[in-house]
């Protein structure tokens, strides 16, 4: 997040929730947009091709067709520009490619934005007025919007719209990811990726390469790495030998399941780090027991980039051990020897090597968390980014025209399916599925179907249906719902009997940033006589 998760309570004036379902995936933050909306009378916009709960209390809903992100946007972004609602002094002073990107935007007047996703040109024209005119917008996303073979020039399209609006740098607005696990940002910043480095220093740039070098002993190749989606490719065409898995479970959230599987398999060794025997770890030569959050010290970072700390409440039950201990075993028996007597020893290392985490210490998190970028101990943090320049100078537009999705519906596969979670579940239902209370609310899985769609099919809520798409089927209970449109169905993944990404397409992949596309796949229902 550009921003903090506060000013979306407080400061705030128009909130553009575009593919996020809030209040299930992150209901805290869901809480606090609602609460701004009743008590402040803050604007909403909504667009999602579902009909969530803060679609009722919205300003304007636009349900659009899924995978059509970029020509909603860059409709309301032609609006902003021909009606002369553009921050002009801010696109002059702190913007370039400005003209091209108005070049391009000049080709999706509301009419045609319209045609391609299925929002009225009105409402497109209300959404760009209200976001424009507000005196601080806010943009939240979520998976709904990267989940795509588009994804990264959804999230371009998200950023142009702040830019020319200038609803950057500034309280209450920004462009605002909503993470969809509790440290994925902190693994990210952590170098969790496969080009970059802590901090997110280009593994291709050989003055970070010398760098690290340098601080951790040894020569590093300097060549980017690949993404869990092309490791299972690679691990499918017998390119991978081997691979470790940590607090991960690509058995349930990769798509194509089955092709997964055959690439596990494929493998010559698989190890499994982990605190249960997930899908993935029963496929494993070796499982590692990893200790829970609440038996082990660390830092989780934040949504909003808040770098927080992590206290043992108990100790590690079994023969568990916390992550980075069998991680440094491991690496000293396979001759790299590594010797921490503590979490903060480790963190103290990633404060020389990260640039922005190297004000941030074990004391001045102890009572609260810090945004980072932090650079010296004196910093306050940065709860608010780019308030005075961009960290590559000026705000860069981008020219983006909208792509098809790479599986279109057809005869034989009518809808599109779309997937997401519920408020119950976390992700592949490692944990909460265990948990009976939760189980007890969600126990099965369900597609919802439109009311007309249910009709045309003959399928009763509540009924046995199987949905299918060209990499098999599923069974699951019908819940008909006018949540969804007639064309669009849609699951969550959170069930291992019914697991959603045995229908979702491995092959339709971000060309940037190798994310599947999820959100879209074509698919049929057919009621089980």
């Amino acid at each position: 997040m550009t921003n903090s998760i506060n000013e979306l309570e407080n400061d705030a004036k128009c909130i553009f929730l575009i593919g996020t379902n809030t209040t299930e995936n992150h209901p805290v933050i869901g809480y606090k947009i609602r609460k701004n909306v009743r008590k402040n009378g803050a604007k909403l916009i909504v667009a999602d091709p579902r009909k969530i709960e803060l679609a009722e209390i919205a300003d304007i809903y636009m349900r659009f067709k899924p995978g059509t992100d970029v020509a909603l946007v860059n409709g309301m972004m032609n609006v902003i520009i021909n009606e002369g609602l553009l921050a002009e002094e801010f696109i002059k002073n702190r913007t370039e490619g400005y003209e091209q990107f108005a070049e391009t935007v000049q080709k999706y007047p509301p009419e045609v934005a319209a045609e391609i996703t299925g929002v009225p040109a009105e409402d497109i024209i209300k959404a760009a007025r209200l976001y424009a005119e507000s005196e601080a917008a806010a943009i939240c996303y979520a998976m709904g919007v990267t989940q795509h073979s588009t994804g990264t020039d959804n999230v371009k399209t998200m950023c142009n719209l702040a830019l020319l609006t200038g609803n950057l740098g500034r309280p209450g607005t920004g462009v605002n990811p909503l993470r969809g696990q509790n440290n994925v940002q902190g693994a990210c910043d952590m170098g969790g990726l496969p080009n970059v480095y802590p901090a997110y220093q280009q593994v291709s740039n050989e003055a970070n390469k010398e760098k690290f070098e340098k601080a951790w002993g040894v020569p590093l190749s300097g060549k980017n790495g690949w993404t869990l989606t092309e490791a299972i490719g690679h691990a499918h065409h017998g390119e991978l030998k081997a691979l470790y898995v940590l607090g991960e479970n690509p058995m349930m959230s990769d798509p194509d399941i089955n092709h997964v599987e055959e690439a596990l398999k494929n493998l010559e060794f698989l190890l499994v780090q982990d605190i249960f025997l997930t899908e993935t770890a029963q496929l494993a030569d070796v499982v590692l027991p990893g200790a829970t959050f609440a038996e082990k010290e660390g830092t989780f970072s934040n949504t909003e980039r808040r770098v927080q700390r992590v206290r043992k409440a108990i100790d590690p039950i079994g023969d568990a051990r916390p992550d980075w201990q069998i991680i440094c075993e491991l690496s000293t028996r396979c001759g790299y020897p590594m010797e921490y007597d503590s979490a903060e020893a480790i963190f103290e290392e990633i404060r020389t090597v990260t640039p922005s985490y190297a004000g941030i210490t074990y004391e001045k998190i102890d009572a609260t968390g810090i945004p980072w970028p932090c650079p010296t101990v004196e910093h306050p943090g940065t709860p608010i980014l780019h308030s005075a320049q961009f960290s590559r100078g000026l705000g860069l537009f981008h020219a983006i025209d909208f792509k098809e999705p790479v599986e279109l519906p057809d005869e034989e596969y009518p809808l599109i399916l779309t997937t997401g979670r519920n408020l119950f579940h976390y992700h592949t239902g490692t944990m909460t599925r265990r948990a009976s209370a939760l189980d007890e609310h969600r126990p099965y899985n369900e597609v919802e179907v439109n009311p007309v769609t249910a009709a045309k099919l003959g399928i009763a809520n509540g009924e046995l249906v199987r949905l299918s798409t060209r990499r098999g089927s599923i069974e699951l209970k019908a819940h008909i719902s006018e949540i969804v449109n007639e064309k669009v169905v849609f699951i969550t993944f959170h069930y291992k009997e019914a697991a959603a990404n045995v229908l979702t397409n491995a092959d339709s992949l971000d060309p940037t940033a190798k994310i599947p596309e999820y959100k879209v796949s074509a698919a049929k229902l057919e009621k089980i006589v």
